[in-house]
């Protein structure tokens, strides 16, 4: 077994509490905004677009990650509507941040004339790699309650502060890694979109190839978690994972295309002539204008 014996807060001073969750959160969301405004300019799109993008997607993240976990949660939130906007009480839905997320920026990007697709497939690396990121902070603070386990890999939280005393298999049970199952499944996918770039169209499928395998994944791993059950032994995760495949299958099967060998290396010319034209400080690049 392994032993998560780390307090789930960083740093605590006073009324001051910076978690590990918190922390892992933060340079999630900070490096998958960096890394998307450096490839930005392969596709001859400013940077400074992409962190006014990025603010949006942030916005709209976190309203959706708070709107799927109230749901899920509704039997709670219907006797304390006035915890539905606690956010610092914690509380968020993956799944809702991914979509709230991609809403928010998607609109944004859409009123300001931007590529939604092109950014969508640019900023999809980042998301996988980020979620990853983010599920360092889940492993410590254990508030992801799994099925017990009697695999030689299952986590047993120690902390008397660790969220796992929540759980119906708290603190000291060994349970599924099941953040480790998602970290293992994002990183899978992240290798494989990432072979797909500048060889599939149209703008946009690699996202929605993305959305799919996030999906596959996440439905499967919910089976080794202990979330509420909503019908047919079904967990919410399952229900928005069947939607969210439905759907991205859907796009898949009517817009996949392969893009020509050729074609494909004059992509890959024109993204080195559009990174050394948009790349550079935010003074620079109005130089160039």
């Amino acid at each position: 077994m392994i032993p998560i014996e780390i307090d789930p807060n960083l740093i605590v001073s006073g009324s001051l509490i910076i978690s590990w969750h918190g922390f892992f959160s933060l340079l999630a969301v900070i490096t998958a905004l960096i890394l998307v405004a450096r490839w930005a300019p392969t596709k001859n799109i400013d940077p400074d677009d992409i962190y006014s993008i990025g603010a949006w997607g942030i916005i709209g993240g976190i309203i959706g990650a708070r709107i799927v976990h109230v749901i899920d949660q509704w039997s709670y939130y219907n006797q304390n509507p006035y915890e539905i906007i606690a956010l610092w009480q914690g509380g968020i839905g993956i799944w809702g941040a991914i979509l709230g997320g991609f809403i928010g920026a998607a609109l944004y990007a859409k009123i300001k004339n931007k590529p939604v697709g092109i950014i969508a497939d640019l900023t999809a690396p980042a998301l996988l790699l980020a979620q990853t990121i983010g599920r360092l902070g889940d492993i410590v603070n254990g508030e992801h309650c799994a099925k017990a386990t009697e695999l030689l890999f299952g986590f047993i939280w120690t902390s008397p502060l660790s969220n796992a005393k929540y759980c119906d298999n708290p603190i000291g049970i060994a349970v599924h890694p099941v953040i480790g199952y998602e970290i293992l499944w994002n990183l899978s996918v992240l290798f494989l979109i990432w072979q797909l770039r500048n060889k599939v169209s149209p703008p946009g499928i690699i996202f929605t190839i993305y959305l799919f395998l996030y999906a596959v994944g996440r439905f499967i791993i919910t089976f080794f978690r202990d979330d509420r059950v909503w019908y047919l032994g079904l967990q919410e995760a399952h229900f928005i994972s069947i939607i969210v495949g439905i759907i991205t299958t859907t796009l898949i099967i009517m817009k996949f295309k392969l893009i020509p060998k050729e074609e494909q290396n004059n992509i890959n010319i024109e993204e080195q002539i559009f990174d050394k034209k948009v790349s550079g400080t935010r003074a620079e690049r109005r130089r160039k204008k």
